[in-house]
């Protein structure tokens, strides 16, 4: 690989690794599974390694983690809550007891005893810190970013096994908890049980379940509300004293503990919840036959884990390893393989989305995979049926993808009973019974906004953030404004009354009230938006805004024809032909007739343009700007001469990246687009 091919690998990496690191600490839905993570950072770590001369400021190999809410205070840590290396071979595990070895100098014979190993189950859970100030528990955060946390104290205090004042242990079972600061890491968790009767109650309050046992635990740590906290039997698990061990516990060799088995012994006596499977291994294969038991034992587990951790015991050998930026040398995380079980697929059914295309999705005996009871996977399109030869009967391997979203991997062919069929998708609409027709990959209902399914969907776009923007009419309302048949179209919303809106469930005087001024807000909505809004199929935000700029009403933009709208630059015959379809729709002209009637009036102010030092340009910005918010930086952009897009594509010229830019970084990359920073951005912005 040349040095520019490893520069642009390594830029495409961190970016992903940064998105994923966003997704799985800040927002709990990860998008990947640990080991396609893992396989990433990995890889990203080698090249750096080969080339350290290309490793950006901000790498992810340099950091310990990501970002993290606002809802709570951010506080420091007494010490960084780094993470752990994850392997997932064996061969990886000897490796690195070689290093170690190599390190110490044990192979040398530099020192006379063999290497001893504490290995520990790894927690499916939320890490915390947990602080006492002399004995006594002042502060509990999460491990945020591994430098500063959220503030969780009064929700962990809730957590019974979570002592509000440390024990005195028995004498000569452990030194005395120390006076002044002590930190203490654990994992707060939801055992099992607790975890299936949390679920089985937000299903039957018609609440959307916890996808996995480990969003559980983090969604309740971080509830406003303490006492929903308290009313979810979480558990923790103390497994390091991160900072202010006791005077009497230190030793000539490190400051410290001896061993890390005296640690966990001296927090079980202090009162901690201190797991008692753990194995003091003699070299490195009494660690890997560790890890295979508790792989063995994983299903029959009050919790869930996902591999065994391996530490060396020595303190003062720990001590000697060192650390790097992220993980300590003298530990890692050996993790189990993703799960995949057996299961029989009952039947395939077909949703419809907004725009009328059509899922199968494959309902299921229910099955537990990762601790979660999955029912159903989808199955994506024909062509992925027809490839994996999917039939209703079969008996399917089915796995979680990223741990989250299930899937089915194959069929057990030769489980398959006698007399089944090869599922074909309907040529009607399941929902309406429209005409179905094949586009590409996909089958799509014909019957527009007359099914339900799309008109759900429609309107759910129609009134969402980005496009008319009516708080209070989320998914569940417009479901139920359908049902009641109080909407058939979007003009319908501004007819709505009082007394409609009073037979919804949940809508009282207040609620009614909010949603009509919502409604009533939204009757001068940019020109742009409203266009974004009416769901033209093609027709996204950067479209909108090239066709309002051209136009500046929506009156001669429902008269022009295809030719009209391809000498917009940036507009293609797809784009054009669905506009001008949507537009000479009759259907369509007369929703747009009652929504003027009721008042909605589209505005577009046209910039006066200053100095065009973007001129020619087609920009995306990706990442956080300081100086200004995005949508500013855009418009200031637009301003100057620029196109603004959503992606990357190849029509792009420049790219403005800020902290925490995402995969357009990487695709930028990837076609060998210019990216500049903010300072560069302002910069040129201010040029004449």
């Amino acid at each position: 690989m040349t040095k520019t091919e490893a520069r642009r690998r390594i830029e495409e990496l961190a970016a992903e690794i940064r998105e994923h690191d966003h997704r799985y600490y800040a927002l709990d839905k990860p998008s990947i599974s640990d080991a396609q993570y893992d396989k990433l950072f990995h890889e990203l770590v080698a090249l750096e390694t080969e080339h350290p001369e290309l490793r950006a400021p901000d790498s992810p190999t340099l950091r310990v983690g990501s970002g993290m809410r606002t809802a709570f205070k951010k506080v420091p840590h007494l010490k960084a809550m780094l993470s752990l290396d994850s392997l997932m071979e064996a061969d990886e595990v000897r490796e690195f007891d070689g290093r170690v070895r190599k390190a110490l100098g044990t192979d040398e014979g530099l020192f006379a005893e063999a290497i001893t190993y504490v290995a520990e189950p790894k927690f499916d859970g939320l890490s915390i810190e947990l602080v006492y100030e002399d004995g006594v528990l002042v502060r509990a955060s999460t491990r945020g970013n591994g430098e500063v946390g959220e503030d969780v104290t009064e929700n962990v205090r809730t957590i019974r096994t979570v002592p509000l004042r440390l024990s005195e242990p028995r004498s000569g079972q452990a030194p005395s908890p120390p006076r002044g600061a002590l930190a203490v890491r654990g994992e707060a968790l939801m055992p099992l049980s607790e975890f299936e009767a949390l679920n089985a109650r937000l299903i039957q309050a018609g609440e959307e379940p916890f996808a996995s046992a480990r969003n559980s635990a983090a969604g309740t740590v971080r509830q406003l509300d303490p006492s929903i906290t308290a009313s979810r039997k979480l558990d923790f698990y103390a497994y390091e004293i991160m900072a202010g061990e006791p005077v009497a516990a230190r030793r000539p060799a490190a400051e410290g503990f001896a061993t890390q088995s005296a640690m966990l012994e001296a927090l079980r006596a202090w009162g901690f919840h201190v797991e008692k499977t753990i194995a003091h291994c003699t070299g490195i294969d009494e660690a890997l036959a560790f890890h295979e038991k508790m792989a063995e034992q994983r299903d029959s587990l009050r919790y869930e884990i996902d591999g065994v951790v391996i530490k060396v015991d020595r303190r003062d050998w720990q001590e000697a390893l060192g650390m790097r930026s992220r993980s300590p040398r003298w530990a890692v995380a050996y993790k189990f393989p993703p799960r995949v079980e057996v299961t029989k697929l009952l039947d395939i059914i077909v949703q419809v989305g907004r725009t009328g295309k059509l899922t199968p999705v494959a309902l299921l005996q229910p099955v537990d995979v990762s601790g979660v009871t999955v029912s159903r996977a989808t199955l994506h399109n024909q062509d992925e049926i027809d490839r994996k030869d999917v039939r209703v009967g079969d008996t399917v391997r089915v796995r979680r993808a990223g741990d989250v979203i299930p899937e089915v991997v194959e069929v057990i062919k030769d489980k398959r009973p006698r007399g089944t069929e090869p599922f074909v998708m309907p040529k009607k609409c399941p929902m309406c019974g429209g005409k179905v027709e094949r586009e590409g990959a996909y089958h799509v209902c014909t019957n527009g906004l007359s099914c339900p399914a799309q008109l759900e969907r429609h309107i759910g776009h129609f009134v969402s953030r980005g496009a008319m923007d009516i708080v209070g009419l989320g998914d569940q309302t417009v479901r139920q404004l359908i049902e009641h048949k109080l909407v058939k179209d979007l003009s319908d919303i501004y007819q709505l009354t009082a007394i409609d809106l009073s037979g919804l469930e949940g809508f009282k005087e207040k609620s009614i009230e909010n949603l009509r001024k919502a409604i009533e807000a939204s009757k001068r909505p940019r020109l742009d938006r409203f266009l974004y809004a009416l769901g033209i199929e093609h027709v996204g935000t950067t479209v909108a805004k090239l066709i309002a700029d051209h136009f500046g009403a929506v009156e001669p933009l429902i008269e022009a024809d295809a030719e009209a709208l391809q000498a917009i630059k940036g507009i293609g015959p797809e784009v054009a032909t669905s506009v001008v379809d949507f537009f000479h729709s009759a259907r369509n002209r007369k929703v747009l007739e009652r929504l003027v009637e009721a008042g909605v009036q589209p505005v577009h102010e046209r910039r006066a343009k200053g100095p065009q030092t973007f001129a020619g340009e087609t920009m995306v910005f990706t990442g956080s700007l300081e100086q200004m918010s995005r949508p500013e930086a855009q418009r200031r952009a637009e301003a100057a001469g620029a196109r603004i897009a959503s992606s990357v594509g190849k029509k792009v010229t420049l790219v403005v990246a800020g902290p925490g830019a995402g995969t357009k970084l990487a695709e930028a990359a990837r076609l060998k687009i210019m990216v500049i920073d903010e300072g560069a951005f302002l910069k040129r912005l201010g040029k004449e």
